[in-house]
């Protein structure tokens, strides 16, 4: 039997019920829920007796968890604004313990404390994983590996179109249903609490930015400062793109664009997340479809997570490469608020591709 490790719920929010509490569940032979801290107390007391938990083990103020000698690791899961504030206590609190961390993206919502949390596990000596779920989905995995491995030949360049209907959502019981999401206190809005996923997915796919141009379609709704962002981006490698990030509406006729990578010898086209197929087309005529499963990417973070602490493996997604992912965002902003090219990676080859392994291992 696999040996167990506490886990202590920081939020208990929409993100923990929709997607760190499934995969919890299903890992249940390697995570336990001991713990749970929420500022809605009521909202905490409701999962507590869903989970069989006892008063003794409902914290209003995250403070007072942090102490537990038995707690191995602490998922932090509130509003973006704390994201950097809450980490940073925990990760004082348990410093040098040998206990661990996972948060939410983005790692803050500016960029000097992104920085500053691109630091902490070297301040504080303690494992911090990034719950950057796209980055460890199968599908981007599979296309980063098809590009590496040159499926389509050499890379010609790529478009990418997201569509997030934000006015539609936030009737339903969906994450813009959230207040603190309608009205951010936090630059870009939706571009920085969703459109980062799809850039965190471009950078694993194709390694470090060299530099980027970006246009807005500016918007008076308070959920997002523009409707709909246009960037342009070349990476160090030379490939360069678009990348459009559209929350205003929906995308309604079918094919969508999603995802199109064009090669010397073919395409790679992938229509969304959820759409479980990769297709290859190849200049010959020859056509291939390669299925995966959606939404892996908090099952596999946690098996990462789970296989750091027990079996060496390397944290494939750490504040460093949250770091990058933040700023690629905030870049993105600064070039249409400044009208110019913004440079984003300093480094030719960055650590947050280039030694990150393909996938987690089952032991």
């Amino acid at each position: 039997m696999a040996q167990q490790l506490n886990v202590g719920i920081i939020g208990v929010g929409m993100a923990f019920e929709k997607l760190h509490y499934p995969a919890l569940k299903e890992l249940s032979d390697r995570f336990k829920i001991v713990a749970l801290c929420d500022t809605n107390l009521e909202k905490a007391y409701y999962w507590g007796k869903i989970l069989g938990l006892g008063e003794e083990n409902i914290y209003e103020d995250f403070h007072d968890m942090i102490g537990r000698k038995d707690i191995d690791l602490f998922d932090i899961m509130v509003p973006i604004p704390l994201n950097y504030i809450v980490t940073e206590e925990v990760a004082r609190g348990i410093s040098g313990t040998g206990k661990g961390i996972i948060c939410e993206k983005p790692s803050a919502s500016n960029l000097k404390d992104a920085e500053a949390h691109k630091k902490l596990p070297e301040k504080y000596n303690v494992s911090i994983m990034i719950a950057e779920n796209y980055r460890y989905n199968d599908e981007t995995n599979m296309i980063r590996d098809m590009v590496r491995e040159k499926k389509i030949g050499d890379i010609y360049y790529f478009i990418y179109n997201r569509i997030l209907n934000f006015p539609d959502e936030m009737t339903q019981d969906k994450f813009p249903a959230r207040e603190w999401r309608q009205y951010p206190e936090y630059p870009g809005g939706a571009i920085l609490d969703s459109g980062i996923h799809d850039l965190a997915a471009l950078r694993h796919i194709f390694g470090a930015i060299d530099r980027l141009q970006a246009f807005g379609k500016p918007q008076e709704a308070p959920y997002s400062p523009y409707s709909v962002v246009t960037v342009n981006l070349l990476f160090k490698n030379g490939i360069p793109g678009l990348f459009s990030f559209f929350c205003a509406g929906k995308e309604a006729q079918a094919p969508f664009i999603g995802l199109r990578i064009f090669g010397t010898e073919g395409m790679i086209y992938l229509e969304n997340r959820d759409c479980g197929v990769i297709n290859i087309a190849y200049n010959n005529g020859t056509s291939e479809q390669v299925p995966y499963t959606p939404q892996r990417g908090y099952y596999n973070e946690l098996l990462n997570f789970y296989n750091s602490k027990f079996h060496g493996e390397p944290l494939f997604v750490t504040p460093e490469m949250g770091y990058g992912d933040t700023k690629t965002v905030l870049d993105l902003l600064k070039s249409i608020s400044e009208e110019a090219i913004i440079p984003v990676d300093e480094e030719p080859h960055s650590i947050q591709t280039d030694k990150a392994p393909e996938k987690t291992t089952v032991y």
